[in-house]
């Protein structure tokens, strides 16, 4: 089979194969690059594609988010990520992410009022807890717990009622921070704290995280601010690993709570949610200021295996938009925080400055990303690096409910199941036990 000839005139691809001439519909988004529709490729040609990751693969329509690497763009339903960063708030962005469209002031007062009396979980969810292991990772924790959902909120599992889901929509986005903030305190050994309806949507995470019971907790305005921008920049990131992983839980009908687990187990990976996690172990390895020439002659070796950890991406070949926005709310944390002898927030700054100005990051498009900045970020707020990853999934939750969503709706959406080029034997026959 030969390969595609665009015919641009007649609006499709051309194909060559041993049958023929087959021509194949292409298709154009509203932005972005235009796809050739290979859906019925197999029945007419007898040949099928083959793309490990799925790196030139559209598996379906989304009006959600869109991402030009090239050009450093990410847009939630149209609206650049560092407008919203600034001037918006995670409630908004949900409801947006959400709808397709920003919510008047009586929307929004209705969205966040549903939002603020779903955040309690049942109370025999607490007994989960007790079985996990007192040093269990957070993430294990959250796959566990987020699955068992679907064992307590019954009315509210049927996907093809629209009522319900909207109500398993809310509760998911309602619950996740309490989950999060239980499987903290259950790591630390500290008491679980109820959601405080009184607070906004963050600042009452940040209050589950850190409250006592012998000590009164203020919210500082700036980390609550801070974490609201974590939240809104980790909302969603088109077809990734994760988010493809719940479209295809999704695809074969399962719940919305066992789809949401499905995904933060993905997230879990370390190239993919864990990657801040595993940048800021790197600080660790590096250790001190002084030896980042070090590590930075071991990054530009081929031959040693060391990789800078959070230093450019897979999407972005420019500068990561998130990190721009993540960058300048590090600097606002470290300053409010007062942050001047930490050692590893020495040695990140330092090999951030390196980073910015060294020709052979600059040629290769090694900016710092959005990981880089984050870890730093939570860790200087007092979360440890087993967190991170929790609180990514805490974010994603509205755009992984969002696309669960849209699929859901999506008429042309069907069962997945990807194909595979087979290496293995040809056909044998089985020799008994006996005579092997």
């Amino acid at each position: 089979m030969s390969k595609p000839v665009d015919s641009a005139a007649a609006n499709v691809a051309r194909v060559e194969s041993a049958a023929g001439t087959h021509e194949f519909p292409i298709r154009s988004g509203t932005i972005g690059p235009n796809v050739i529709e290979i859906s019925k490729l197999y029945s007419e040609t007898g040949y099928f594609t083959y793309d490990p990751g799925f790196t030139s693969t559209a598996s379906c329509e989304s009006k959600i988010t869109y991402i030009d690497g090239d050009a450093g763009i990410l847009l939630y339903r149209g609206y650049p990520i560092d407008q919203l960063a600034e001037q918006s708030n995670f409630l908004e962005i949900a409801y947006l992410l959400l709808t397709g469209e920003l919510p008047s002031k009586t929307e929004f007062d209705e969205f966040e009022h549903a939002i603020t009396h779903h955040t309690m979980v049942h109370e025999q969810l607490h007994r989960f807890f007790s079985g996990f292991r007192r040093d269990a990772h957070p993430m294990a924790i959250m796959c566990g717990v987020v699955g068992a959902l679907s064992a307590f909120y019954h009315d509210s599992t049927d996907i093809n009622d629209p009522r319900q889901r909207l109500v398993a929509s809310r509760r998911l986005i309602a619950k996740m921070p309490t989950i999060a903030a239980m499987a903290f305190k259950y790591s630390i050994g500290q008491p679980f704290v109820y959601p405080d309806n009184d607070l906004d949507y963050t600042a009452s995470f940040l209050k589950m995280c850190f409250a006592v019971p012998t000590a009164t907790y203020r919210v500082n305005p700036i980390l609550s601010r801070a974490m609201d921008r974590i939240f809104i920049l980790h909302a969603d990131h088109e077809q990734n690993a994760s988010t493809s992983t719940v479209r295809l839980a999704s695809s074969s009908g399962a719940n919305p709570f066992a789809c949401i687990a499905a995904g933060i187990a993905c997230l879990w990976g370390p190239a993919h949610g864990g990657a801040n996690e595993a940048a800021l172990n790197m600080l660790v390895e590096i250790g001190s200021a002084d030896r980042i020439p070090e590590y930075v002659r071991k990054a530009k070796d081929k031959n040693d295996p060391f990789r800078l950890m959070g230093f450019g991406h897979r999407v972005y070949k420019n500068y990561d938009p998130r990190a721009k926005v993540m960058q300048q709310t590090c600097h606002e944390v470290l300053d409010e925080l007062g942050v001047k002898n930490e050692p590893l927030l020495e040695v990140a700054m330092e090999l951030e400055k390196i980073a910015l100005s060294d020709e052979y990051f600059i040629e290769k498009k090694l900016y710092p990303n959005i990981d880089f900045y984050s870890g730093i970020t939570l860790k200087a707020m007092g979360f440890p690096t087993t967190m991170f990853t929790a609180l990514f999934a805490l974010a994603r939750t509205v755009g992984w409910v969002a696309q669960w969503n849209e699929m859901i709706e999506d008429p042309s959406q069907r069962i997945g199941r990807p194909r595979q080029l087979y290496i293995g034997h040809t056909p044998r026959d089985y020799v008994p036990l006996a005579e092997r």
